[in-house]
C-alpha cells in the first residue's frame, strides 16, 4: 500500500494514509485510458449535422441546355455540386459516434489514471474541506497553500459552499465520488481529494 500525506487547510502535514492497492496501487492499462478518453468525448458529440446531396436539393429537375453546340460543357442538371444552389459531395448525416465500453473496462480506466496521479505525487489528500461561506478567495487560498494551480477537487458530499467557491478559479473543477471520470482526472493534472472521498472511491472501486 502507498502512503501520502494529510493535509489541512492551511497546507499542513497532520496525518498520513495508506492508499489501496486495489484502486491507487494498479498496473496502467494506457490503452484502456485512451479509450475510455475517446468514449467521453465521443458522447460529448451531438451527431446531428447533416447537408443535401444533389439528389436531396429542390430543383433542377429540367436540362438547363441542349447537349450539344452551345460551347459550354454538357450538364444534366442545375443541382449538380458544381453549380450554386447544387447539392454536397459526399454530404455529411447525422450519426451516432458512440464508442462502447464495458463496466470493467470503465472502471480499469480510472483506476490507472487514480494510480498515475500517485505516482506523479499529483493526488493531495485533505483531512477535510470546509468553508464558512460562499468565497472564491478562500477556496483559492487553500489550492495555494498546497502549492497546487490547476486541479480536480473531489467532495464526499454535495457542499455548495466549496462548489460554488471553486466556480469561478480557472483550471478547477469539482466533482462528487460518483462523478468523477478518467478526462477530467487527466484535464486538470492534480487531484485534491478529502479523506472521506478516499474512503468513498475504496469502497466502491476496490
Amino acid at each position: 500500500m502507498a502512503n501520502v500525506s494529510v493535509y489541512n487547510m492551511e497546507g499542513k502535514q497532520v496525518d498520513t494514509i495508506e492508499l489501496s492497492d486495489a484502486v491507487f496501487g494498479v498496473e496502467v492499462n494506457e490503452h484502456l485510458v485512451h479509450l475510455a478518453v475517446k468514449q467521453q468525448l465521443a458522447a460529448n458529440r451531438q451527431g446531428t449535422q447533416k447537408a443535401k446531396t444533389r439528389s436531396e436539393v429542390s430543383g433542377g429537375g429540367r436540362k438547363p441546355y441542349r447537349q450539344k453546340g452551345t460551347g459550354h460543357a454538357r450538364q444534366g442538371s442545375t443541382r449538380a455540386p458544381q453549380f450554386t444552389g447544387g447539392g454536397v459531395v459526399f454530404a455529411p448525416v447525422p450519426r451516432d459516434y458512440t464508442i462502447s465500453m464495458n463496466k470493467k473496462e470503465k472502471r480499469a480506466a480510472l483506476k490507472s489514471v487514480l494510480t498515475s496521479r500517485v505516482q506523479e505525487n499529483k493526488l493531495y489528500v485533505l483531512d477535510e474541506l470546509k468553508l464558512g461561506e460562499i468565497k472564491t478567495k478562500d477556496m483559492k487560498n487553500v489550492l495555494d497553500s498546497l502549492k497546487v494551480e490547476g486541479a480536480l477537487v473531489i467532495l464526499n458530499e454535495n457542499d455548495q459552499n466549496v462548489i460554488l467557491s471553486a466556480r469561478n478559479l480557472a483550471g478547477v473543477k469539482t466533482a462528487l465520488t460518483n462523478t468523477i471520470n478518467v478526462y477530467d482526472i487527466l484535464k486538470y493534472g492534480n487531484v485534491v481529494v478529502t479523506r472521506d472521498a478516499v474512503k468513498k472511491i475504496e469502497e466502491v472501486y476496490a
